[in-house]
């Protein structure tokens, strides 16, 4: 059986155990504790940060994800969401947060990613990896060949037999952004779905923009919002001599 606080920690990356650590008070158990055991093969196989790293590329991970995938992005994704959800329901100027204000999402809410179930009644959390894996594809750069090279270095990973016939699943299945706009039961749920998505495309491609856009208007969500989660996910993407801080 599928552990999805699990699937989701190590599809974004091994390191999630240094953020669950620090930030223990606030969100003890929120996505329970990565085997160390594991962290090292996965450490190993995807540097640039568990199965997506090895999904992005190495091009494409280095424009995303600096705080999300050195901090275990779960929380992190999670926490983006939520502060820019409140920013947008204060009517505040849509901005990124100071690295040392990035904290997971409070636990057993909306935008706790290990919480709740999508509206296919399935965990959420494993709407948030079949979105990234939509997203990551929009380019079209996942070809037959790079499909079978990725099978292959993903079954090297150790995961379980029930993770590894998801993420397969997911890599196999056509793309389809009418089913991944259905997954949201809610609007801090779209709000999530969209910004893992942002996260896992590289802006700068037309194709993947374009996915982006039609994945917001999908989702119903307001441009305000919109702009207000773009502007959180400055706080994850890499800058140059700055490594971002979780606020215990």
């Amino acid at each position: 059986m599928i552990d999805p606080k699990q699937l989701l920690t190590d599809f974004l990356g091994p390191n999630a155990g240094g953020m669950w650590d620090q930030a223990s008070t606030k969100a003890k158990g929120a996505l329970g504790n990565v085997d160390r055991g594991k962290a090292g093969t996965f450490a190993a196989g995807a540097a640039a940060g568990g199965i997506v790293g090895l999904l992005l590329g190495s091009k494409k991970a280095k424009k995303i994800g600096g705080n999300l995938l050195t901090y275990g992005g779960a929380a992190v994704l999670g926490g983006l969401a939520y502060k820019a959800w409140q920013n947008w329901q204060q009517n505040k100027q849509a901005a990124p947060a100071a690295p040392a204000e990035i904290r997971p999402a409070p636990q057993d809410s909306a935008f706790d990613p290990a919480a709740g179930s999508a509206a296919d009644g399935k965990p959420f959390a494993l709407a948030i990896v079949r979105a990234m894996i939509a997203a990551a594809k929009a380019d079209g750069h996942i070809d037959a060949e790079e499909q079978r090279n990725l099978f292959q270095r993903i079954e090297a990973l150790g995961l379980a037999a029930e993770e590894k016939a998801f993420i397969f699943d997911e890599l196999g299945r056509p793309a389809d952004l009418a089913a991944i706009a259905a997954l949201p039961r809610s609007q801090e749920q779209a709000a999530e779905i969209w910004l893992a998505s942002r996260l896992a495309i590289d802006p700068d491609d037309a194709r993947e923009k374009a996915y982006l856009m039609a994945l917001g208007a999908k989702l119903d969500l307001p441009q305000p919002l919109i702009a207000h989660l773009e502007s959180q996910v400055q706080v994850a993407l890499p800058a140059p001599g700055a490594a971002g801080r979780v606020s215990a």
